[in-house]
């Protein structure tokens, strides 16, 4: 195949707008250029309203990561008062904010990643006839068990924040909503049901059988559940191959607490685990059609380039720290964390690796949902007392679903001030730097295939579903 350029996009099941523009040469891509291509401006729409505006503001930047919102605005808020929350309103709203990304990894998997394998592309592959009668677009037999048990997990959320999406249930400091004995039993129920839909449709197994694997063999030999087709799939088609990030992964730490975050915080580098600093990020603005230097958030502007002007080609900044880009997500909160799965995947650092990251954190977070669910004490006190901010500045550092998300606020008499936002997907899908490095998903895409007559190529959809992208969010 001779030297050729592609503008893929949009891409279906992605949640918002995404174009990428590829150069093709001998059948691979040479180098891909991410554009996030809508701009909605809700740092913008945030200046001058009031501080506690932001709660309710926030959430609506996304529809199925709100409550990720939620937890870093109150946390913002939070520091920017001087605000310690109620210990056991740290538990409602993290056991709140996992429901979330369970619901999340799970719809992923189900409906956003694997229906791929159910193409015509891949007929006559021995494990192909099973991927359609599991994972067909609305017709899959997977699609009902997952909907079913999804549903049945957001219940907690009705029960702990009124309703889902956007509920304003998370605040400086803690929940708004005392959870009775019932509500707990209720909520344990629930907990139940879900770990046996894991355990009978996805896994296969108990959970704890796939937290206690170590290595990538035994990954490979693992053979039950929808677990072991998609593991099947990633050998066949060598997903461990495709997709290969630079193994430089970042965490904020998930689902903070009064004893810590749950999931640690750091960075993995070089083969190593590190300490994160947030001082050390800057957001990049040369290959962004905004104007202004780059800078840390809290001293950040949102100013777009009406013009749209070269070398910009995308609305999204490019987040970096220390100068570098960092991979975020669920295979990241793993390294990080330390689990031997994980860490023996960070070098891969492939396709493969990131679905099972996002299974791994499946089975293990459901294990701490039980556990803090057990401990919250329906007598507690659930709310501090506090008020809203007059002035200060903070910064509230969360992991959704797809990775860190950081919100840093000023707040100036009562006022909004500044308010700047760094999502998940903003640090994976940003454009080039003023070094001209390309952000996680345009390296990861360098070397993918493109098969004659694809203008839409089949490895580049796995790639940049295997980030799970929510592209509302990054430019937001």
């Amino acid at each position: 195949m001779s030297d050729t350029q592609l503008l893929v996009g949009p891409f279906n099941r992605v949640e918002g707008d995404l174009e990428i523009r590829l150069d093709v040469a001998e059948g691979r891509v040479r180098a891909a250029y991410v554009n996030s291509p809508l701009f909605r401006g809700f740092e913008r729409m945030l200046l001058g309203k009031g501080a506690m505006d932001a709660l309710t503001i926030t959430p609506r930047i996304c529809g199925i990561c709100s409550i990720s919102q939620s937890a870093a605005a109150a946390r913002a808020l939070a520091q920017a008062g001087g605000i310690v929350p109620a210990p056991d309103g740290e538990k409602v709203a993290a056991l709140l904010h996992m429901v979330e990304n369970q619901a999340d990894h799970m719809t992923h998997f189900n409906l956003f990643f694997m229906p791929d394998f159910a193409r015509g592309t891949y007929a006559g592959r021995r494990w192909h006839e099973r991927a359609v009668a599991r994972f067909t677009a609305m017709q899959g037999s997977a699609l009902h068990g997952a909907l079913e048990a999804r549903a049945r997990l957001l219940h907690i959320v009705g029960l702990l924040g009124g309703k889902w999406p956007h509920t304003l249930a998370i605040q400086p400091g803690g929940v708004t909503r005392a959870p009775s004995l019932r509500d707990k039993l209720r909520m344990q129920a629930s907990l139940r049901a879900f770990r046996a839909y894991l355990e009978a449709e996805m896994f296969g197994s108990p959970l704890e059988a796939f937290m206690a694997l170590e290595s990538v063999a035994a990954l490979e030999a693992w053979d039950t559940g929808d677990v072991a087709l998609f593991l099947e799939i990633a050998v066949d088609l060598d997903l461990a191959a495709m997709g290969r990030g630079a193994g430089r992964y970042l965490s904020y730490g998930a689902y903070p607490t009064a004893a810590g975050p749950v999931f640690a915080r750091g960075i993995w580098a070089e083969g190593a685990l590190g300490v994160f600093d947030p001082a050390l990020i800057a957001e990049d603005l040369s290959h962004a059609w905004m104007l202004g230097e780059a800078t840390h958030p809290d001293k950040g502007q949102t100013v777009p380039d009406e013009a749209m002007r070269d070398p910009g080609y995308s609305w999204c900044k490019a987040p970096r720290l220390g100068g570098l880009g960092y991979e975020t997500g669920a295979l990241a909160r793993q390294v990080v964390d330390g689990h031997p799965l994980a860490r023996a995947l960070a070098g891969e650092g492939s396709v493969r690796a990131r679905i099972v990251g996002r299974l791994l954190e499946i089975a293990r977070t459901q294990l701490v949902m039980e556990a803090i669910l057990a401990a919250i004490d329906p007598a507690a006190r659930f709310m501090a007392d506090w008020a809203a901010p007059r002035d200060g500045v903070g910064e509230g550092l969360v992991e959704a679903a797809r990775g860190a998300l950081g919100h840093w606020c000023r707040i100036e008499k009562g006022r909004i001030a500044s308010w700047q936002i760094i999502a998940p997907t903003t640090w994976n899908f940003s454009p080039r730097d003023a070094g001209g490095v390309p952000g996680p998903l345009e390296a990861a895409l360098v070397g993918a295939e493109v098969q004659p007559g694809e203008d839409t190529p089949i490895a580049v959809q796995h790639i940049v579903r295997s980030f799970d992208p929510c592209m509302v969010c990054t430019v937001h």
